[in-house]
Protein backbone atom coordinates (compact mmCIF):
# COMPACT_ATOMS: atom_id res chain seq x y z
CA UNK A 1 0.00 0.00 0.00
CA UNK A 2 2.96 2.21 0.74
CA UNK A 3 4.67 1.45 -1.72
CA UNK A 4 1.64 2.22 -4.57
CA UNK A 5 1.10 5.65 -2.97
CA UNK A 6 5.10 6.74 -3.34
CA UNK A 7 4.75 5.53 -6.91
CA UNK A 8 1.79 7.94 -6.97
CA UNK A 9 2.99 10.93 -5.29
CA UNK A 10 6.30 10.30 -7.60
CA UNK A 11 3.88 10.53 -10.55
CA UNK A 12 2.09 13.15 -9.46
CA UNK A 13 5.90 15.54 -8.47
CA UNK A 14 6.41 14.38 -12.22
CA UNK A 15 3.58 15.81 -13.86
CA UNK A 16 3.97 19.16 -11.61
CA UNK A 17 7.98 19.14 -13.45
CA UNK A 18 6.68 18.48 -16.72
CA UNK A 19 3.70 21.24 -16.41
CA UNK A 20 6.19 23.63 -15.05
CA UNK A 21 9.04 22.92 -17.77
CA UNK A 22 6.18 23.49 -20.51
CA UNK A 23 4.68 26.55 -18.90
CA UNK A 24 7.95 28.22 -18.65
CA UNK A 25 8.57 27.06 -22.41
CA UNK A 26 6.00 28.49 -24.02
CA UNK A 27 6.18 31.87 -21.73
CA UNK A 28 9.84 31.98 -23.05
CA UNK A 29 9.22 30.82 -26.44
CA UNK A 30 6.68 34.04 -26.50
CA UNK A 31 9.38 36.03 -25.18
CA UNK A 32 11.53 35.23 -27.56
CA UNK A 33 9.57 35.64 -30.43
CA UNK A 34 8.91 39.24 -29.31
CA UNK A 35 12.17 39.90 -28.72
CA UNK A 36 13.56 38.86 -31.91
CA UNK A 37 10.48 41.04 -33.49
CA UNK A 38 11.83 43.94 -31.19
CA UNK A 39 15.73 43.21 -32.65
CA UNK A 40 14.74 43.25 -36.13
CA UNK A 41 12.74 45.99 -36.42
CA UNK A 42 15.14 48.48 -35.42
CA UNK A 43 17.37 46.88 -38.28
CA UNK A 44 14.60 47.18 -40.22
CA UNK A 45 13.35 50.79 -39.87
CA UNK A 46 17.27 51.69 -40.05
CA UNK A 47 17.37 50.12 -43.56
CA UNK A 48 14.22 51.84 -44.41
CA UNK A 49 15.84 55.46 -43.17
CA UNK A 50 19.18 55.12 -45.36
CA UNK A 51 17.50 54.85 -48.31
CA UNK A 52 16.64 57.96 -48.06
CA UNK A 53 19.11 60.89 -49.71
CA UNK A 54 19.75 64.47 -49.18
CA UNK A 55 20.91 66.19 -52.53
CA UNK A 56 23.73 68.62 -53.58
CA UNK A 57 23.14 70.40 -56.48
CA UNK A 58 26.50 71.54 -57.40
CA UNK A 59 27.70 75.37 -58.61
CA UNK A 60 28.86 75.82 -62.47
CA UNK A 61 32.13 77.05 -61.81
CA UNK A 62 33.28 73.97 -59.57
CA UNK A 63 36.17 72.04 -61.60
CA UNK A 64 36.15 68.00 -61.87
CA UNK A 65 39.30 68.12 -58.83
CA UNK A 66 37.79 70.08 -56.58
CA UNK A 67 34.52 67.84 -56.88
CA UNK A 68 36.81 64.65 -56.56
CA UNK A 69 38.43 66.73 -53.27
CA UNK A 70 34.69 67.46 -51.88
CA UNK A 71 33.27 63.77 -52.65
CA UNK A 72 36.21 62.54 -50.91
CA UNK A 73 35.35 64.82 -47.67
CA UNK A 74 32.09 63.86 -47.87
CA UNK A 75 33.07 60.37 -47.59
CA UNK A 76 35.04 61.05 -44.01
CA UNK A 77 32.20 62.65 -42.66
CA UNK A 78 30.04 61.02 -39.64
CA UNK A 79 27.18 61.15 -41.15
CA UNK A 80 27.93 59.48 -44.62
CA UNK A 81 26.64 55.96 -45.26
CA UNK A 82 27.47 56.14 -49.03
CA UNK A 83 27.61 58.80 -51.56
CA UNK A 84 26.73 58.68 -55.15
CA UNK A 85 27.95 61.21 -57.74
CA UNK A 86 25.39 62.21 -61.03
CA UNK A 87 27.42 64.58 -63.73
CA UNK A 88 24.90 67.08 -65.08
CA UNK A 89 25.15 64.83 -68.49
CA UNK A 90 24.16 61.72 -66.76
CA UNK A 91 21.22 63.18 -64.98
CA UNK A 92 19.92 64.76 -68.81
CA UNK A 93 20.26 61.44 -70.28
CA UNK A 94 18.00 59.97 -67.32
CA UNK A 95 16.04 62.63 -67.59
CA UNK A 96 15.54 62.35 -71.64
CA UNK A 97 14.73 58.48 -70.72
CA UNK A 98 12.17 59.04 -68.32
CA UNK A 99 10.29 61.71 -70.49
CA UNK A 100 10.88 59.36 -73.57
CA UNK A 101 12.63 62.07 -75.78
CA UNK A 102 15.92 64.32 -75.83
CA UNK A 103 14.89 67.50 -74.26
CA UNK A 104 18.44 69.03 -75.30
CA UNK A 105 17.27 69.65 -78.91
CA UNK A 106 14.36 72.05 -77.28
CA UNK A 107 16.92 73.78 -74.38
CA UNK A 108 19.44 73.97 -76.51
CA UNK A 109 21.83 73.95 -73.78
CA UNK A 110 21.99 71.46 -70.01
CA UNK A 111 20.64 73.63 -67.62
CA UNK A 112 21.00 70.61 -65.03
CA UNK A 113 23.65 70.50 -62.26
CA UNK A 114 25.83 68.39 -61.15
CA UNK A 115 24.28 66.47 -57.87
CA UNK A 116 25.36 64.13 -55.33
CA UNK A 117 23.23 61.87 -53.71
CA UNK A 118 24.48 61.13 -49.95
CA UNK A 119 22.87 58.31 -48.03
CA UNK A 120 22.92 59.36 -44.66
CA UNK A 121 23.12 56.81 -41.43
CA UNK A 122 20.57 55.79 -39.98
CA UNK A 123 21.10 58.04 -36.54
CA UNK A 124 21.09 61.09 -38.45
CA UNK A 125 17.17 60.92 -40.65
CA UNK A 126 15.56 63.01 -38.06
CA UNK A 127 13.76 66.47 -39.08
CA UNK A 128 16.28 68.15 -37.02
CA UNK A 129 19.07 66.86 -38.39
CA UNK A 130 18.59 66.80 -41.64
CA UNK A 131 17.99 70.65 -41.69
CA UNK A 132 21.07 71.11 -39.70
CA UNK A 133 22.72 69.31 -42.79
CA UNK A 134 21.10 71.64 -44.97
CA UNK A 135 21.82 75.01 -43.36
CA UNK A 136 25.77 73.37 -43.42
CA UNK A 137 25.32 72.71 -46.87
CA UNK A 138 23.90 75.78 -48.39
CA UNK A 139 26.86 77.63 -46.38
CA UNK A 140 29.74 75.59 -48.77
CA UNK A 141 31.34 76.95 -51.55
CA UNK A 142 30.36 74.76 -54.21
CA UNK A 143 26.92 73.90 -53.15
CA UNK A 144 24.26 75.81 -55.16
CA UNK A 145 21.35 74.17 -53.79
CA UNK A 146 20.29 71.30 -51.17
CA UNK A 147 17.25 69.32 -51.66
CA UNK A 148 15.66 66.54 -49.68
CA UNK A 149 11.90 65.39 -49.08
CA UNK A 150 11.31 66.93 -45.82
CA UNK A 151 7.55 65.35 -45.37
CA UNK A 152 8.81 62.40 -46.20
CA UNK A 153 11.14 62.80 -43.51
CA UNK A 154 9.05 64.12 -40.57
CA UNK A 155 6.00 60.88 -41.37
CA UNK A 156 9.10 58.80 -41.20
CA UNK A 157 10.17 59.74 -38.37
CA UNK A 158 6.61 60.13 -36.35
CA UNK A 159 5.93 56.56 -37.81
CA UNK A 160 9.12 54.58 -36.50
CA UNK A 161 8.75 56.41 -33.06
CA UNK A 162 4.93 55.77 -32.56
CA UNK A 163 5.92 51.96 -33.79
CA UNK A 164 8.75 52.10 -31.51
CA UNK A 165 6.94 52.57 -28.74
CA UNK A 166 3.51 50.51 -29.11
CA UNK A 167 6.11 47.72 -29.35
CA UNK A 168 7.94 48.69 -26.23
CA UNK A 169 4.48 48.64 -24.61
CA UNK A 170 3.50 45.05 -25.83
CA UNK A 171 7.08 43.76 -25.02
CA UNK A 172 6.77 45.01 -20.97
CA UNK A 173 2.95 43.72 -21.31
CA UNK A 174 4.09 40.39 -22.37
CA UNK A 175 7.20 40.63 -20.25
CA UNK A 176 4.75 41.04 -17.09
CA UNK A 177 2.57 38.28 -18.25
CA UNK A 178 5.37 35.89 -18.61
CA UNK A 179 6.24 36.81 -15.19
CA UNK A 180 2.81 36.11 -13.37
CA UNK A 181 2.11 32.66 -15.39
CA UNK A 182 6.15 31.47 -14.36
CA UNK A 183 5.71 32.47 -10.85
CA UNK A 184 2.00 31.01 -10.91
CA UNK A 185 3.52 27.33 -12.04
CA UNK A 186 6.38 27.37 -9.38
CA UNK A 187 3.90 28.90 -6.58
CA UNK A 188 2.19 25.68 -7.33
CA UNK A 189 4.76 23.09 -7.57
CA UNK A 190 6.25 24.87 -4.14
CA UNK A 191 2.43 24.75 -2.54
CA UNK A 192 2.25 21.43 -2.64
CA UNK A 193 5.79 21.23 -0.54
CA UNK A 194 4.31 23.65 1.99
CA UNK A 195 4.01 20.92 4.78
CA UNK A 196 7.80 19.34 4.34
CA UNK A 197 8.97 22.88 4.42
CA UNK A 198 7.47 24.02 7.42
CA UNK A 199 8.42 20.10 9.18
CA UNK A 200 11.80 21.39 8.39
CA UNK A 201 11.75 24.56 10.04
CA UNK A 202 10.37 23.17 12.70
CA UNK A 203 12.96 21.18 13.39
CA UNK A 204 15.69 23.96 12.91
CA UNK A 205 16.88 24.07 9.36
CA UNK A 206 17.51 27.43 8.71
CA UNK A 207 15.49 29.49 5.86
CA UNK A 208 18.72 30.12 3.62
CA UNK A 209 18.75 25.38 3.69
CA UNK A 210 15.38 25.24 3.44
CA UNK A 211 14.96 27.53 0.05
CA UNK A 212 18.17 26.09 -1.48
CA UNK A 213 17.23 22.93 -3.07
CA UNK A 214 13.77 24.62 -4.04
CA UNK A 215 16.03 27.21 -6.07
CA UNK A 216 18.07 24.61 -7.83
CA UNK A 217 15.29 22.58 -8.72
CA UNK A 218 13.27 25.59 -10.31
CA UNK A 219 16.28 26.54 -11.74
CA UNK A 220 17.11 23.90 -13.70
CA UNK A 221 13.77 23.38 -14.45
CA UNK A 222 13.33 26.63 -15.87
CA UNK A 223 16.95 25.87 -17.93
CA UNK A 224 15.34 22.55 -19.32
CA UNK A 225 11.96 25.64 -20.41
CA UNK A 226 14.47 28.05 -21.81
CA UNK A 227 16.07 25.14 -24.18
CA UNK A 228 12.66 24.05 -25.25
CA UNK A 229 11.88 27.90 -26.14
CA UNK A 230 15.17 28.36 -27.67
CA UNK A 231 14.73 25.13 -29.74
CA UNK A 232 11.31 26.26 -30.95
CA UNK A 233 13.24 29.86 -32.14
CA UNK A 234 15.05 27.74 -33.76
CA UNK A 235 12.54 26.64 -35.76
CA UNK A 236 11.09 29.98 -36.44
CA UNK A 237 14.34 31.80 -37.38
CA UNK A 238 15.20 28.87 -39.94
CA UNK A 239 11.40 29.16 -41.56
CA UNK A 240 11.55 32.72 -41.59
CA UNK A 241 15.23 33.44 -42.98
CA UNK A 242 13.94 31.10 -45.83
CA UNK A 243 10.39 33.00 -46.24
CA UNK A 244 12.74 36.20 -45.77
CA UNK A 245 16.31 36.16 -46.55
CA UNK A 246 16.74 39.94 -46.99
CA UNK A 247 16.21 40.20 -43.25
CA UNK A 248 19.38 37.76 -43.12
CA UNK A 249 18.50 36.34 -39.57
CA UNK A 250 20.49 33.48 -39.40
CA UNK A 251 23.77 35.71 -40.42
CA UNK A 252 22.95 38.30 -37.62
CA UNK A 253 24.99 36.70 -35.12
CA UNK A 254 24.99 39.82 -32.85
CA UNK A 255 20.94 39.68 -32.29
CA UNK A 256 20.78 35.98 -32.08
CA UNK A 257 23.36 36.30 -28.85
CA UNK A 258 21.23 39.05 -27.27
CA UNK A 259 18.11 36.97 -28.28
CA UNK A 260 19.69 33.43 -26.66
CA UNK A 261 21.39 35.50 -23.50
CA UNK A 262 18.21 37.26 -22.88
CA UNK A 263 15.41 33.96 -22.70
CA UNK A 264 18.15 32.04 -20.29
CA UNK A 265 18.62 35.58 -18.44
CA UNK A 266 14.95 35.93 -18.04
CA UNK A 267 14.20 31.66 -17.18
CA UNK A 268 17.39 32.30 -14.33
CA UNK A 269 16.12 35.77 -12.98
CA UNK A 270 12.36 34.70 -12.96
CA UNK A 271 12.32 31.09 -11.58
CA UNK A 272 14.85 32.29 -8.86
CA UNK A 273 13.20 35.04 -7.60
CA UNK A 274 9.53 33.38 -8.00
CA UNK A 275 10.96 30.25 -5.95
CA UNK A 276 12.69 32.92 -3.07
CA UNK A 277 9.31 34.78 -3.14
CA UNK A 278 7.03 31.55 -2.58
CA UNK A 279 9.50 29.63 -0.10
CA UNK A 280 9.58 32.55 2.03
CA UNK A 281 5.93 33.07 1.97
CA UNK A 282 4.90 29.94 3.69
CA UNK A 283 8.01 29.92 5.81
CA UNK A 284 6.38 33.02 7.01
CA UNK A 285 3.42 31.22 7.98
CA UNK A 286 2.16 29.82 10.99
CA UNK A 287 1.77 26.32 11.21
CA UNK A 288 -2.44 26.56 11.30
CA UNK A 289 -2.43 29.00 7.77
CA UNK A 290 -0.99 26.46 5.97
CA UNK A 291 -4.35 24.45 5.42
CA UNK A 292 -5.66 27.75 3.73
Amino acid sequence: MSSKFDSYQKRRLVSSYISVVISIALVLFMVGVLGLVLLKSTLVANRVKEKVAITLFLKDNVSSKQINSFKASLQEEAFTKRIIYTSKAQAAKQYSKEIGEDFMKFVGENPLKNGIDIYLKAEFITPEKMQELETKFLKNAFVADVSYDKLLISLLTKNIKRFSFWLLVLSGFFGLVAIILINSSIRLSIYSKRFNIKTMQMVGATKSFIRKPFIWRSIKLGFIGALLALAGLAVIIYYADKFAPSLGLLKDYVSLAYLVSGVLLASFLITWLSTFFATQRFLNLQTDELYY
